[in-house]
């Protein structure tokens, strides 16, 4: 049965993306200890869950214009030893697989775009 792809970004949505994604991210040999080091493997957890609705609102910033994201997204980075441009890299490919399976392409392009912006940003100031 094929599931129909989103034609509309709305923070719902959004945060559906989001745990898709690190659901993915957490199992990903390369990127997952990253993320399972700071905040452990249970994406089900309160510290996940608050993150990932960090990070839902952050991407509903990017998207969508709205205020709810209060953070800095490039200091954790800072603190994230062996982070590499091939760590990036994969997290860009997860991310991208992501967006295929949940929007619809046209939508999806503009994810696509923002991501790599972000993951472009971040690795410069890393020194990547």
């Amino acid at each position: 049965m094929a599931v129909e792809l989103e034609k509309t970004v709305n923070k719902e949505i959004v945060q559906r993306m989001v745990n898709t994604f690190y659901g993915k991210v957490i199992k990903d040999p390369l990127v997952g200890p990253f993320f399972t080091d700071r905040f452990g493997g249970d994406i089900e957890g309160k510290v996940w869950k608050e993150h990932l609705v960090l990070l839902a609102n952050y991407w509903s910033m990017l998207m969508l214009g709205e205020n709810d994201y209060h953070g800095r997204p490039m200091a954790p980075h800072f603190d994230m030893p062996g982070i590499s441009r091939k760590a990036f890299d994969q997290w860009l490919f997860l991310f991208h697989e992501t967006v295929d399976e949940i929007y619809i392409p046209k939508i999806g392009e503009y994810f696509k775009n923002q991501s790599n912006e972000v993951a472009r940003r971040f690795m410069l100031n890393l020194g990547l």
